[in-house]
């Protein structure tokens, strides 16, 4: 599926057409380099993969710097493939957001959830704790309690909730729709909230 690189600027809200305040998220959305282009006859499958962000020369690997001369557009932060691209495009071309997104579609948003460390059963999951802070137990307010019975199956079923890191994981946000599109800026805004802190990236599909 088509889509573009970007990062999250904040949220907002706007007024929709009945009145009502609706909470949306600005992104700025590309302009991303096609860094190089995948076809079914060489690697068995089509795609594109693009480049967004600028990066200095000094902090890349020589095989990355390769890529990017091969290609012919300068060193890249990000590199995402997209599949189901419908236009023609080579290497060095520029994707704008205007080209890809349009007011009213539907389109999905991947990011990077903010972390939160290493957190307990009632952060973590939603646990309820001991209600009582009395009646004789001094040390089980928030504990997880039991995690599996002794002599039979006397083993931890995987999937267990319990405590542990929390948070900075990849996050895929589905069915957000299309509010506004900015060419002039970039900015793309979609109706309700998307994974990760400000300035961090997220990549937008269709």
């Amino acid at each position: 599926m088509p889509g573009l690189i970007g990062k999250k600027v904040g949220m907002t809200s706007i007024y929709g057409a009945s009145g009502k305040n609706i909470p949306c998220t600005v992104l700025e959305v590309g302009p991303c380099v096609v860094t190089q282009v995948r076809t079914l006859e060489k690697d068995g499958y089509s795609a594109v993969q693009l480049g967004f962000g600028d990066r200095s020369e000094k902090n890349i690997s020589k095989a990355m710097l390769g890529h990017f001369k091969r290609a012919g557009v300068s060193p890249m932060r990000h590199l995402v493939e997209f599949k189901s691209f419908t236009d023609e495009l080579q290497s060095g071309d520029t994707v704008k957001v205007e080209d890809v997104f349009n007011e009213g579609e539907y389109v999905s948003v991947i990011g990077t959830s903010k972390g939160k460390g290493f957190q307990g059963v009632v952060k973590r999951h939603g646990f309820a704790g001991v209600g009582q802070a009395t009646h004789g137990q001094h040390n089980r307010l928030r504990a997880p309690g039991s995690i599996g019975a002794a002599s039979y199956p006397a083993r931890v079923f995987k999937g267990m909730r319990m405590a542990g890191q929390m948070g900075n994981k990849r996050v895929k946000v589905t069915n957000l729709q299309v509010m506004k599109v900015f060419p002039e800026k970039n900015l793309l805004v979609v109706k309700g909230a998307i994974p990760g802190p400000k300035n961090s990236y997220v990549i937008v599909e269709k």
